[in-house]
């Protein structure tokens, strides 16, 4: 399209229209090769003929019985079977019972045991006597002869000579023969450290005689 030099005087020449361009589809190209393409011959099929006839015809098959509608059968919604939730509940109810009776047996049976393994007391037992102890005797429970604190004599003596001999026990301590509170300490003071457990403490008992002996020679 020319322009025009002057813009208030017309053209001489007539506008030049635009040319519309059509290209053949390429399914036409497709169809026009296809035409040239030689006619395809026809193939014939052969008959074959079977030598017997096969099993499972027509014949040999016997027709179903047609299904009746049943009045009394009503439809089911999909995926739902006739007395399912009846038997899960049964079988809900039967599980819950047996748990139950299983609890009861299991709570008796321990009941039970504990009972036998622990009795109670009779009301009607007589109760023990409790020993009484003595200063001296076969029942007394650190043994016959013993010595404690209030007891006098010649035996009181010699474990005082005894003591005397054991270092840092009884140092310069009496011999009057009185089994005082001094004597008594330093007797729960040689048990203590010489590890004697047999005999109360600062009681001069059977075991604690044993082991003076032997430390300080024979009776």
């Amino acid at each position: 399209m020319t322009t025009p030099s002057d813009r208030g005087v017309p053209p001489d020449d007539a506008a030049i229209e635009p040319i519309r361009v059509l290209r053949p589809r390429r399914t036409d190209a497709l169809a026009e090769l296809l035409k040239d393409l030689p006619p395809r011959p026809t193939v014939g099929y052969e008959p074959i003929v079977l030598p017997g006839r096969p099993s499972g015809t027509e014949d040999a098959t016997e027709e179903l019985p047609p299904v009746r509608d049943d009045p009394h059968v009503r439809d089911l919604p999909r995926g739902r079977v006739p007395g399912l939730r009846r038997t899960a509940v049964a079988a809900a109810v039967t599980a819950a019972a047996v748990i139950g009776f299983g609890g009861a047996l299991l709570l008796t049976d321990r009941t039970e045991s504990t009972a036998v393994a622990a009795p109670r007391p009779s009301a009607t037992a007589p109760a023990a006597p409790v020993p009484t102890p003595t200063p001296s005797g076969d029942s007394d429970p650190d043994g016959a002869g013993t010595l404690r604190e209030g007891d006098s004599g010649p035996e009181v003596t010699d474990l005082q000579e005894r003591l005397r001999h054991i270092p840092n026990v009884y140092d310069n301590g009496s011999t009057d023969g009185t089994y005082d509170a001094t004597l008594a300490a330093a007797v729960a003071r040689f048990q203590l450290w010489y590890g004697i457990r047999g005999d109360e403490d600062g009681v001069y008992g059977d075991d604690t005689r044993r082991d003076l002996e032997s430390r300080t020679g024979g009776g």
